[in-house]
């Protein structure tokens, strides 16, 4: 028995013997000592708790062996109370606890310039025991750092802004990959462990790490190079116009100024003007007011072009049926016939936009959706219905229009605007034809450019395929302005239409 206790106790004193071999840690230990107050290591005190239970079990009753000593040791040692040579007192708490003095020192190691020994220097950070209830508070300015920034443990870098935590399988919670937010989404805070979606009207900017206003999207007179094309034009093409109106005037008695009705040509030139100039409407950011002229003057003001058109068509093909002897149709020569297919066209697409407006008139819109970076600011047409009724109709008479003119083409050639006609009304409708695939491929400012050029082209078409001829005739073929000998039967049915 007495064999067993002092092998235990000759196996713990050499472990702390083999522990002051080195001479460097002799005086490591040295120095923790005094900075823990002079108190005895947790080394030495470990052997005089076992040295201390073995002298109980040493003079216990019990008689022990081999099994009963690893068995029984540990009680022993929860039964240890003794005061050390500090006066302090060493028992275990009902959690086999020892109530110790925790330290938490910084050590400074520096070398004196006199006799190169090196001074260990505690600064303490945090002292207090395990049985008081304190909160662990650090003093970090008892801290000193080789250099000026406080080193950190981890595994990946912070996510900077504009990306996110995200977890890569590994087994510690603390390592983790940075990967960026998504469309539409920000971050402005170190280590996010979400990006945040931006509102409606707002959008990440490039570095995702603030939300910036929306672009808006229309037809812009400052950032637009094509409406400035679009104005040049709009402009020339009404000033062409205003020529030839000038002209007309000033040849109001002439043979071709009076063919086909001159009345109705006038109305013709002025439509045309006003179709040119209703491509404003177009330009510019769109509002409610704008939205609805934009439509209903596009609709009146090409309806009264084609009507004018179909008009000249119809008084070409009466005069064609009157010229025959004894034909029923010189009771419809004269103008009541023009003016009446002009009305009557012209009513049709006036009824149109009127129930358009009163039902469901366009109106502007935020388009939020087409792009995820930019609004659109454009002009919902309301009714759909309406929209396509009043296209719907102008198709129908620049169709009429057409087959009529072809119809009658071959008439003669020095008053006759069949063939003219018929030029225009193929230039209008391809124009058209042409553009409604374009128009329903195309968003925002790009589907209104669409339009514009087919009101620019269609109408520069109609103007030239009509008016031209007649003004080569007023210019360079004066001799053809006179009534024709093969004429002169008819100049009450034809000329003067």
């Amino acid at each position: 028995m007495m064999t067993q206790h002092a092998i235990c106790i000759e196996f713990v004193i050499k472990l702390i013997d083999n522990q002051q071999t080195n001479k460097q840690r002799m005086l490591t230990a040295k120095k923790s000592s005094d900075i823990m107050d002079s108190k005895p290591s947790y080394a030495y005190t470990s052997v005089y708790i076992m040295a201390q239970a073995l002298h109980r079990m040493k003079f216990s009753k019990d008689k022990l062996g081999t099994y009963k000593l690893q068995q029984f040791l540990h009680s022993y040692v929860r039964k240890v109370h003794y005061t050390d040579s500090t006066g302090a007192e060493i028992f275990f708490n009902d959690k086999a606890e020892i109530s110790t003095k925790l330290i938490l020192a910084n050590f400074i190691i520096s070398e004196t310039e006199t006799d190169c020994k090196f001074v260990i220097v505690p600064l303490i950070v945090f002292n207090t025991t395990l049985d008081d209830d304190h909160v662990f508070s650090i003093k970090v300015n008892n801290i000193s750092w080789k250099s000026s920034t406080i080193p950190e443990s981890r595994c990946n870098d912070r996510c900077p802004h504009g990306f996110r935590k995200a977890s890569n399988g590994r087994n510690h919670v603390c390592c983790y990959d940075c990967i960026p937010c998504s469309e539409g989404e920000m971050s402005n805070v170190t280590d996010s462990e979400t990006c945040h979606r931006c509102p409606n009207e707002e959008w990440p900017d490039e570095r995702k790490i603030k939300c910036v206003p929306k672009t808006y999207i229309f037809l812009s007179y400052e950032d637009d190079v094509i409406v400035t094309i679009f104005l040049l034009c709009a402009l020339l093409f009404s000033v062409i116009t205003l020529f030839i109106l000038f002209i007309f005037v000033y040849y109001w008695d002439s043979p071709v100024v009076k063919a086909n009705n001159r009345t109705v040509s006038f109305i013709l030139l002025t439509s045309i003007l006003l179709s040119f100039l209703s491509v404003f409407l177009f330009l510019g950011r769109p509002v409610d007011i704008t939205c609805m002229l934009r439509q209903m003057s596009f609709g009146i003001f090409f309806c009264a072009a084609l009507s004018s058109v179909l008009a000249k068509t119809i008084t070409v093909c009466i005069a064609f049926k009157a010229t025959k002897p004894g034909s029923s149709w010189r009771k419809w020569v004269g103008f009541s016939v023009s003016y009446f297919v002009f009305l009557k066209c012209f009513s049709v697409q006036v009824l149109i936009c009127v129930i358009w407006l009163s039902v469901s008139p366009p109106y502007q819109e935020y388009d939020m959706h087409t792009y995820q970076d930019m609004i659109i600011i454009q002009c919902n047409e309301g009714s759909v219905i309406g929209f396509y009724s009043v296209l719907g109709y102008l198709g129908f008479l620049a169709a009429v229009s057409f087959v009529l003119a072809f119809m009658v083409r071959t008439l003669p050639d020095s008053f006759n605007e069949a063939k003219y006609i018929t030029f225009s009304m193929l230039v209008f409708c391809s124009v058209w034809i042409a553009m409604i695939p374009a128009y329903l491929s195309t968003r925002g400012k790009y589907m209104v450019a669409v339009e514009i050029f087919a009101i620019l082209s269609s109408t520069a078409g109609v103007l030239c395929c009509i008016f031209l001829p007649k003004l080569y005739i007023l210019f360079f073929k004066p001799e053809m302005n006179v009534r024709k000998t093969m004429l002169v039967k008819t100049k009450n049915v034809y000329t003067d239409l």
